[in-house]
């Protein structure tokens, strides 16, 4: 039998800091959430609707650097180096016109977009909303750099880089915090601005690693403009399909965020809580995707779509161990959690109901729905997990979440069964695709 191309010790190097990468970045977050409560539950819930909006994005800049990740990935798998390196330069180039596109529509936009959204809420949130919204939208292109490098040190499967770039960016994202919301007394606006200057650090940081000769990856010369529109079409073949999944994805998100904005206050506040106790719970599985994009696109390349298939069940089975393990830890925390925040007791009381039913669901359900299909979207099967993402968000988790929370009377609760039940029926579509085999004939490269 051939010698697999990730033995468990090359797998434990590049999942255990993608763990603490994302670990560090919910937690900061976590933080972020915690120091800007202090300003009240106007200011908590427009940083949250903000971001409904904010993460729409960024997963669209994700999903193209995964699209460059999947190629980069593939071309080592096939030992071709240089090929590799000339299509990281392509998503350097593509991803940075993309989120320049993106910030300066966004700030163009920022009131009349928001209040299309969101135009229902009360003005002091939606004040802050604006604020932030428009702030952070001018991070978008060092986001998207810094998005581009981290995935490409993944590809080559040294995920420290981006671990250690996100302690250095996070730290300085919570300091800056703590002096903006605190000593400066620059609420919202502060956040936002210490946000945007982290950021800027994390693409600074990555563009200079990524210049590095002895890396498998490397770009020289980044001023020296070289486009390639073959390299660009591949990067595309599984960024656009991706990008689009999660866009559309995350706009279904936001109309259900919409409806929640209806039950008040305090149901968007326990849902900014309760959403964020939700990410703790899924870290690893999280990681453990972002590990199989560069662990299958290897395989691929290297014309082993067998054990592609491999690694798919055995990565999605240590992710439903691990999840298990945070989902328990994060219940009996609750307590210790919740009193970090300063809520009422009414909000108290449903983000505590969110979170619970998020630790039984996530346990059953996340992995084979999100950590399993990025093996597919590595072997440019991306197409197909879009079309399936797409309609099960529009049709069971967006229509149900209206039958649930407004004619069954379940308020915000009824939107996240309406979730689970989205998560149900990509698991089932996405092991089926699997056992077909199809995916295993999409060449790429």
């Amino acid at each position: 039998m051939d010698r697999k191309l990730f033995d468990n010790a090359a797998l434990k190097r590049l999942i255990i800091p993608l763990v603490i990468e994302q670990f560090l970045a919910v937690f900061m977050g976590m933080m972020d959430m915690i120091m800007v409560s202090s300003c009240g539950e106007a200011a908590i819930s427009g940083v949250n609707l903000a971001d409904s909006i904010n993460i729409l994005i960024i997963n669209v800049l994700a999903a193209l650097a995964t699209g460059g990740a999947v190629v980069a990935s593939q071309y080592l798998g096939k030992q071709e180096p240089e090929n590799a390196s000339k299509s990281a330069k392509q998503l350097i180039y593509s991803s940075l016109i993309f989120a320049l596109a993106l910030a300066i529509g966004s700030m163009l936009f920022c009131k009349p977009l928001l209040g299309f959204v969101f135009g229902s809420v009360d003005a002091e949130v939606m004040g802050n909303a604006t604020t932030y919204f428009f702030i952070t939208a001018i991070s978008y292109p060092f986001l998207a750099l810094y998005n581009s490098g981290a995935s490409l040190f993944r590809a080559m499967g040294d995920s420290k880089v981006s671990m250690k770039v996100s302690m250095i960016t996070n730290v300085e994202n919570i300091v800056g915090n703590y002096i903006m919301i605190f000593p400066l007394q620059m609420g919202v606006a502060g956040a936002a601005i210490s946000t945007l200057v982290s950021r800027l650090t994390g693409a600074v940081i990555m563009l200079v690693l990524l210049k590095k000769e002895e890396n498998p990856i490397h770009i020289k010369k980044y001023l020296h403009f070289e486009w390639s529109n073959s390299l660009v079409s591949k990067i595309l073949a599984v960024g656009l399909p991706s990008g689009m999944e999660n866009g559309i994805f995350q706009l279904g998100k936001i109309l259900v965020q919409s409806l929640v904005s209806t039950f008040g206050l305090s149901a968007i506040a326990a849902n900014s809580v309760g959403s964020t106790m939700a990410s703790v719970c899924t870290i690893p599985a999280a990681a453990i995707g972002l590990a199989l994009v560069t662990v299958v696109g290897q395989c691929m390349g290297a014309g082993k779509p067998e054990e592609a298939a491999y690694y798919m069940k055995k990565l999605t089975g240590i992710a439903y161990v691990c999840i298990f393990v945070t989902a328990a830890l994060t219940y009996l925390s609750l307590p210790f959690i919740f009193r970090l925040y300063q809520l009422s007791p009414e909000t108290m009381t449903i983000a505590r109901e969110l979170a619970v039913s998020f630790c039984i669901a996530c346990v059953i359900f996340w992995p084979a729905s999100f950590t399993f299909p990025n093996g597919l979207r590595a072997a440019n099967d991306a197409r197909y997990t879009m079309i399936v993402s797409v309609l099960s968000m529009w049709i069971f988790r967006v229509g149900s979440a209206y039958v649930f929370a407004q004619y069954m009377n379940m308020g915000v609760m009824g939107v996240w069964f309406a979730m689970y039940l989205d998560w149900i029926v990509r698991l089932l579509f996405f092991v089926l695709r699997f056992k077909s085999g199809k995916w295993q004939r999409r060449k790429l490269v």
